[in-house]
């Protein structure tokens, strides 16, 4: 895969303000997607937006997948192996089969308990400035900093709150009618394949 980089080669190291703002952020997820989507109905929450897309129900199994294997491993890497171990692979599809047989309110649960331990420990790190500017070597991306991997975490929440609006909607466009124009997140086609 090619990866075009639109970023200076230069580290932008994220600033200690930016990564208070960050955790905030990150530990507000979980009782956002829970008021969002606990008790909506189940047929609702496994639509997706059409071929090789994800469901609300996938979101989550998504996001809960991306708090075992993902933000604190590879978080850890860079702190302990820094550049000279890979930072571990991330399957995009790797929570379909430990979701199956799950109802949402398990999963919100799971991933409200996985991120309020990710960022207890994160928190008893103490993380310093400098400890920003650390880099490790993505599989695909090739170097990043400690920083970046923290502003990804945080931006990566957005990008999947963006998305479950946009799936949720997407069953009602053919129901709005002329108002269809009106409606940014019907207009919208997505920004990530992950």
């Amino acid at each position: 895969m090619i990866f075009s980089k639109p970023w200076s080669d230069e580290a932008h190291p994220i600033r200690m303000d930016e990564l208070q703002n960050s955790f905030l952020l990150l530990s507000r997820t979980p009782a956002v997607l829970d008021a969002f989507l606990r008790g909506l109905p189940d047929a609702w929450l496994r639509q997706n937006e059409g071929e090789n897309t994800m469901s609300c129900f996938d979101v989550v199994g998504h996001l809960i997948h991306g708090e075992k294997t993902n933000w604190m491993p590879r978080l850890r890497t860079i702190l302990e192996s820094g550049e000279t171990k890979p930072l571990p692979a991330f399957d995009r599809w790797g929570h379909v089969r430990e979701c199956e047989g799950r109802t949402m309110e398990e999963l919100l649960d799971e991933f409200a308990r996985l991120r309020r331990g990710n960022l207890d420990d994160l928190r008893l790190l103490h993380l310093r400035k400098e400890d920003l500017a650390l880099c490790g070597h993505h599989p695909a991306l090739g170097r990043i900093t400690l920083g970046q991997l923290l502003a990804t975490w945080t931006a990566h929440d957005l990008t999947h709150l963006h998305q479950l609006s946009r799936i949720l909607a997407h069953s009602l466009r053919d129901d709005v009618g002329p108002f269809l124009n009106f409606l940014g997140v019907l207009q919208c086609n997505g920004h990530s394949s992950s």
